[in-house]
């Protein structure tokens, strides 16, 4: 089951186990299941400190769990952990052994302090670049709250339960079979979800903190370049992000970075993250802005920033970087039918839909390249254009051109999301030339079709918005309102590239810094 050289990483690793582990494997007569067994049986054989067990009776068959010896297992796989959700195994071996996580007291004490007794499946594929955190984290939260168990299902093993639970996005989470959230979430967020009082307590923290000289709204490339080279000029220096590492959290391959030759979404946002924190800035996460008041608003002369949970942030300057979101197509049926064939993320989600017909709406760059990976997975991909031509890269329209099992319908305005009460069954659109109506019968629609700017909470302030909703900047990344700038894909500047946002960050900040000094503050 594991290479050599995975073996050899393994077994370095196990070497950090802080005692003696059990693996508990609950098999059936399947295929699946001897693969279990081999995993197991290996990850035994590389430590003295692990135990293989075949006599778990754990409700799903084939799995194993993982438990501290003379424990009942808490974390289980359904699965097998390969893929992105390798990294997931091996830390919950270290991590039920005693091996202390990576993460600050503060949070810590706060999944210690939740006190719950629960059971948590997380539906995953192998796939997903998401998964893995919400693995994670769930994992954390059982090994810390003994009552709780944590549950990560390959939905590829257990397809029948996909089936029945209508799953059609990942991660998919459940409590006590009860459905509480799915896509991408961090540990802090999976606290704050469980945690009842985590607004009040987290209102009251903020509340105390002194003004800022330059306080950031996003955690995007954007906002934390600004934060980097605020906190460079020796100034105090917070961010407040929603989340940290903003969309490119769900960005796969980036290959356009100078001197970066390739990387991953996750990986970059990671690597963003540990500078910014390198620079001791102040960050507060997990949370939303509600209103801002520029410093000629203010009695105080610093810019005021209220967030959703009624705390107030002052600060000499603002720099807004709050990005952009999937735009949606806003037709009848794509809110109901969202995480229920409706997606967002091929590389997620598309492995749920092998051997079914989808449809990709969207012919730029991110639509053709979703249509030719899906292509590779699923039964038939109907990719769905408004325009009279595609808007992708020639070498990616001749990619999806040769594919076999693709169609290009242009000219096409999609109308309506049509499906039986629980999942998609066929998506309407109208021919823009002859307003004649089709129907696509399908079991999934991949929306591709751009970015929309963060900047909704903006509309009831004096920020002056352009009409598609981004905020106007001067070339100085200054808007119409004093102390407050901006920078990003959240703006009017054009080309939404992830290197651009990064400039126009610095730019940013560097402009703001300029500000107190000549305004004395």
């Amino acid at each position: 089951m594991l290479d050599q050289n995975t073996a050899a990483q393994l077994k370095t690793l196990l070497e950090r186990l802080e005692g003696p582990i059990e693996l508990v494997a609950t098999l059936d007569a399947s295929d699946k299941s001897a693969k279990i067994k081999e995993l197991v049986e290996e990850i035994a054989a590389l430590s003295d400190l692990v135990t293989a067990r075949f006599d778990g009776t754990n409700k799903r068959a084939p799995s194993f769990g993982v438990a501290k010896a003379g424990e009942q297992p808490r974390v289980f796989f359904a699965g097998l952990p390969m893929g992105h959700e390798f990294t997931s195994l091996i830390l919950a071996l270290l991590q039920t052994s005693g091996y202390a996580p990576k993460v600050s007291d503060e949070v810590l004490e706060s999944i210690k302090g939740l006190g719950i007794k629960s059971d948590f499946d997380v539906f995953v594929s192998l796939s997903c670049h998401n998964c893995p955190d919400v693995v994670q984290a769930l994992n954390l939260i059982a090994i810390y709250n003994p009552g709780t168990t944590a549950t990560m299902i390959d939905g590829a093993f257990f397809q029948e339960e996909v089936e029945e639970r209508k799953i059609m996005a990942v991660p998919m989470v459940f409590q006590d079979n009860e459905h509480i959230g799915q896509g991408r979430m961090t540990l802090e967020e999976i606290i704050a979800k469980l945690d009842t009082d985590s607004a009040a307590k987290d209102a009251e923290k903020l509340n105390a903190k002194e003004a800022f000289d330059v306080l950031v709204i996003g955690g995007g490339p954007a906002g934390n370049t600004s934060a980097i080279y605020a906190a460079r000029k020796g100034i105090k220096t917070g961010i407040v992000a929603e989340r940290m590492g903003g969309q490119v959290m769900d960005t796969m391959d980036i290959e356009n970075f100078t001197s970066v030759q390739k990387t991953q979404g996750p990986k970059f946002a990671a690597e963003m993250e540990a500078h910014v924190r390198e620079y001791g800035v102040d960050i507060m996460n997990l949370q939303r802005v509600s209103d801002i008041k520029g410093a000629d608003e203010t009695a105080n002369g610093l810019v005021e920033v209220t967030l959703e949970n009624g705390a107030k942030l002052e600060s000499k300057t603002v720099i807004l970087s709050t990005g952009a979101r999937w735009r949606e197509m806003n037709v009848p049926g794509e809110q109901e039918y969202k995480t229920r064939g409706v997606a967002y993320c091929p590389h997620c989600d598309g492995p749920l839909f092998k051997g079914k017909r989808v449809a990709v709406i969207g012919g730029g760059n991110s639509g053709v390249e979703a249509a030719i990976d899906l292509a590779g997975i699923v039964e038939h991909v109907t990719l769905v254009e408004f325009d009279t031509k595609l808007r992708a890269d020639q070498v990616l329209q001749d990619k999806l051109n040769s594919l076999p099992n693709t169609t290009v319908i242009k000219n096409a305005l999609s109308t309506e999301v049509v499906g039986d009460g629980s999942q998609v069954t066929a998506l309407k659109y109208k021919d823009r030339a002859t307003d004649e109506e089709h129907t696509v019968e399908l079991a999934g629609i991949f929306v591709q079709i751009g970015l929309l700017p963060n900047t909704d909470f903006l509309k009831e302030t004096k920020v002056e918005l352009s009409n598609r909703g981004e905020i106007v900047i001067n070339e100085r990344n200054e808007t119409n309102v004093k102390g407050v700038f901006a920078a990003g894909d959240c703006t009017t500047v054009p080309y939404k590239q992830i290197i651009i946002a990064t400039g126009e960050g610095a730019k940013a900040s560097l402009s703001a810094f300029d500000y107190i000094i000549r305004s004395g503050q």
